[in-house]
């Protein structure tokens, strides 16, 4: 417990460089182009000033700080005794940490090295999955005037109809925790993208019209609706093909199923997902829009 006393010190000193309003780097949680949109970025909308700037984060000043903090993040994260409020702030942290790893993937092997045995294989699999997302993306110059960020539904919630999906279409509900994360990071983000797709699972119109039921907002219908359009495009035999039929990106795909493997690999790991923010990539750095933004 001293030893992530300690490290939670060094988090402090870390969210103390937060400043305000300002470009970023990556944008991993960029609501992508979905279900057969090739569009990457959300439109700006006219709007008033945000009531939540938009918060520029410090990155980690070097590799040996940064294993350091996502050492006791993966502890604290794994351990069920760990207070609420602390893990939010270690899951935070430990987003913090993969962000910086993706933007400077040479520190890859000195981090892994610094890590316990146990943490290895969902290191491997989120780091994939975060440089991929980052290749994905390019900076945009200025924050999205036209998302509004809010709270995603529990995480219970979203597994049942993660396995309800599951069930009816065959798609591992790992993958479509998997495309939620990367589409609006559980439903946090509202907001369309430049090609119209819309909803938590960003389903542009047209497709939407052929595989959808109900309201494309609705989690529930959004996800049952994504589990029907990857089957019918090949999951769960050819997933490769469905996931690319829902992003036409490699990059897209191979980050899907890397987050999916992470989540497999630990029973934790859909709690660390749900808990990250979402973080826009610009050319000045990241920002994180907090719940509230645009609201």
């Amino acid at each position: 417990m001293a030893r992530r006393a300690t490290t939670l010190m060094l988090l402090l000193a870390l969210a103390a460089a937060l400043s305000g309003c300002g470009s970023a780097p990556d944008g991993d949680s960029t609501p992508t182009p979905t279900a057969t949109s090739q569009q990457t970025a959300t439109s700006p909308a006219e709007s008033d000033p945000s009531p939540e700037p938009p918060r520029r984060i410090a990155p980690f000043p070097g590799p040996d700080d940064l294993a350091e903090v996502l050492g006791d993040a993966e502890r604290a994260l794994a351990d069920p005794g760990t207070p609420e409020a602390e893990r939010t702030r270690w899951a935070h942290a430990h987003q913090q940490a993969y962000r910086d790893l993706a933007a400077n993937p040479e520190w890859r092997e000195p981090v892994r090295n610094a890590l316990p045995d146990a943490f290895r294989e969902t290191f491997d699999a989120t780091f994939r999955a975060v440089r991929q997302l980052r290749q994905l993306h390019t900076p945009e110059s200025d924050v999205p005037s036209g998302w509004e960020i809010h709270p995603p539904p529990p995480l219970d919630e979203l597994r049942g109809y993660y396995e309800e999906a599951e069930q009816a279409h065959g798609v591992h509900w790992s993958v479509l925790a998997a495309i939620h994360l990367v589409e609006t990071r559980f439903g946090r983000i509202h907001g369309d993208s430049y090609a119209g797709a819309q909803g938590p699972m960003q389903f542009v119109p047209e497709t939407w019209q052929a595989y959808g039921d109900g309201d494309v907002h609705d989690p529930r219908d959004a996800i049952m609706g994504a589990g029907r359009y990857l089957s019918a495009s090949g999951a769960p035999d050819n997933l490769r093909q469905a996931l690319f039929a829902y992003n036409r990106s490699e990059h897209y795909v191979a980050a899907i199923l890397a987050h999916a493997e992470a989540m497999r690999l630990a029973d934790h790991y859909a709690d660390t997902y749900h808990r990250w923010r979402v973080y826009f990539r610009t050319d000045d750095g990241d920002v994180v829009l907090e719940e509230g933004y645009g609201t």
